[in-house]
């Protein structure tokens, strides 16, 4: 499989969701942590998504990498953050994606941070620990 060039596959909205009061740190605003979890979790649905639009078979993949977060804004509760993801590299066995991670607030849109996170195929054995390629 060759790369995939960025601008050549559309964002797609991976993930949906308001903060909660759970979520909250001393400050009253949402853990990084959490939205970390979220962005880890927007990622891998976003490469299922593609890799199935791209007809390969269905392999179990998982997170080894994420690159440097920087939060530009904080994230209260009550906020409806949206995790967008396009797909940035296909390798042979991995993938890796770009989230991008928005709040709307009084009808604007903010780009919160935004994060590329890369997963790897690994063998249905149930060890995790055997990359095996995307394709078969």
């Amino acid at each position: 499989m060759t790369n995939v060039e960025a601008k050549e596959v559309e964002p797609y909205l991976a993930l949906k969701t308001a903060m909660m009061p759970r979520d909250t740190n001393k400050h009253g605003t949402i853990f990084g942590g959490v939205l970390l979890s979220y962005i880890d979790l927007a990622a891998g649905i976003g490469a299922h998504h593609y890799l199935r639009a791209q007809g390969l078979p269905e392999k179990p993949i998982v997170t080894v990498a994420m690159d440097r977060i920087v939060f530009k804004e904080a994230v209260l509760v009550g906020d409806t953050v949206s995790f967008w993801t396009t797909v940035e590299r296909v390798g042979t066995s991995s993938i890796t994606l770009h989230v991008s991670v928005e709040t709307e607030c009084q009808e604007k849109t903010i780009q919160v941070t935004q994060a590329s996170a890369t997963f790897v195929a690994i063998a249905d054995s149930g060890d995790g620990r055997s990359a095996v390629p995307l394709r078969e």
